[in-house]
């Protein structure tokens, strides 16, 4: 839920020519356990964002596995050379990188997202929102959605910090 806004609003850039298979197709993280309401939770948030619009082919998973695990393998499915350091995704410019860290922080995201939130009748405690997370961004390709892993993270429908790894794919 965190991250429904930067699946909605961020912008891509593509790299060198890459083979892509002809169907759009999800990339499931080998022995990610599928999280079938956080899936339903996006889609119900961009629709109350887009009412008109039919919400994106989107699934959301979580593993054990460590976040930089994870990073590097989207990106090596993506044939993406290398993971930009969050240092430098911090003054993002124009052509920001195709895979890079970054970091955030849960009150304030929370706090962004409050009214959408509220739009949609959760039950979410934001003040148990507290910490900060690690997140990577994978760019799409063209047949495979934009990726963005998060650990820690908050589930919204339980009002608690999970420490897995979040794994959020959204065309």
């Amino acid at each position: 839920m965190l991250l429904v806004a930067l699946a909605v609003f961020t912008a891509c850039k593509g790299e060198e020519e890459y083979a892509e298979p002809e169907a759009f197709s999800f990339v499931v993280y080998p022995g990610a356990r599928y999280m079938g309401q956080l899936t339903e939770n996006i889609k119900a948030a961009h629709k109350v964002i887009n009412p008109s619009q039919e919400p994106p082919p989107t699934a959301v998973y979580d593993t054990d596995a460590p976040l930089e695990q994870v990073a590097k393998y989207y990106a090596d499915q993506y044939g993406y050379k290398e993971i930009a350091p969050s240092d430098q995704s911090t003054n993002l410019t124009a052509t920001k990188p195709s895979a890079y860290y970054r970091a955030g922080d849960f009150a304030t995201d929370l706090k962004n997202i409050e009214g959408l939130i509220q739009k949609m009748n959760l039950a979410t405690d934001v003040s148990k929102g507290v910490g900060t997370y690690k997140a990577a961004e994978i760019a799409p390709r063209p047949n495979r959605p934009r990726v963005t892993i998060s650990r820690p993270y908050f589930d919204v429908t339980t009002s608690q910090v999970v420490d897995r790894t979040l794994i959020l794919m959204s065309r």
